[in-house]
C-alpha cells in the first residue's frame, strides 16, 4: 500500500548503517542509501520526532550454517557510519539478533515517547529491516518503509521483501514521499 499518512508521533528506525555492514557487497550502491537515510534523519530531527539508530554487534546464540564463515570481525565493524551525525537526541540500540526489538529497550523507548508509527530503513532489506518491520507490526505499530533507503546482500531477497512481504505489513514508498508528509 502506498504511503498515505504519518501519525503525529512517528519514529524513524535506521537499521545497521555501520562500517562493517556497509563494507559488505550489496545489490545496490550503499552511498545513495546512506544519503537518503540522512535526508530522513535530518527531517525527523527538524520535526523533533524520535530517531533510532540501530547497529548489530555479534549474533544470536544457536547453530546456523553461516556462523563459521564470518571469522573475526574488524574492531570498527559495529561503528555507525559518521554520515549519520549522531546527536544527543538520537536513541541508540545495539542488537545481537536480526530484529531491533528483541532483547533491547526499543519497545520501551517508543512507548515512553507515545510513538504509534515507525518508518524503517537501512541494510539489509530482507534481514534487519524486514525483521524489525515485522516485529513492529506484530507489536501494533503502523509501519512505513522507504524502499529507496534500503538495500540487501542479494537482489532476489531484496525484491521478495519489497514486492511480497512489505505490502502485507506496511505502507511503502520513497524517501521523497515521506519527506512530503513530514512537511
Amino acid at each position: 500500500m502506498s504511503i498515505t499518512t504519518l501519525d503525529p508521533k512517528t519514529a524513524l528506525i535506521v537499521i545497521d548503517l555501520q562500517k562493517g555492514i556497509l563494507a559488505l557487497p550489496t545489490c545496490h550502491d550503499t552511498a545513495p542509501v546512506v544519503e537518503k537515510s540522512c535526508q530522513l534523519i535530518d527531517a525527523f530531527r527538524a520535526k523533533q520526532l524520535p530517531v533510532v539508530l540501530v547497529n548489530v554487534a555479534g549474533g544470536a546464540p544457536g547453530r546456523n550454517e553461516q556462523a563459521a564463515s564470518h571469522g573475526e570481525l574488524p574492531a570498527d565493524w559495529a561503528e555507525l557510519t559518521p554520515e549519520l551525525n549522531i546527536q544527543d537526541s538520537d536513541h541508540l540500540v545495539t542488537k545481537k539478533t536480526w530484529g531491533a526489538f528483541t532483547n533491547t529497550d526499543l519497545e520501551e523507548y517508543l512507548k515512553s515517547n507515545a510513538v504509534t508509527q515507525v518508518v524503517v530503513i537501512g541494510v539489509a532489506t530482507s534481514i534487519g529491516v524486514e525483521s524489525t518491520a515485522r516485529q513492529a507490526w506484530e507489536l501494533g505499530y503502523n509501519v512505513t518503509l522507504a524502499t529507496d533507503a534500503m538495500t540487501d546482500l542479494n537482489m532476489d531477497t531484496h525484491t521478495n521483501s519489497i514486492n511480497l512481504i512489505f505490502p502485507r505489513l506496511a505502507e511503502t514508498g520513497t524517501t521523497a514521499d515521506i519527506l512530503v508528509l513530514l512537511n
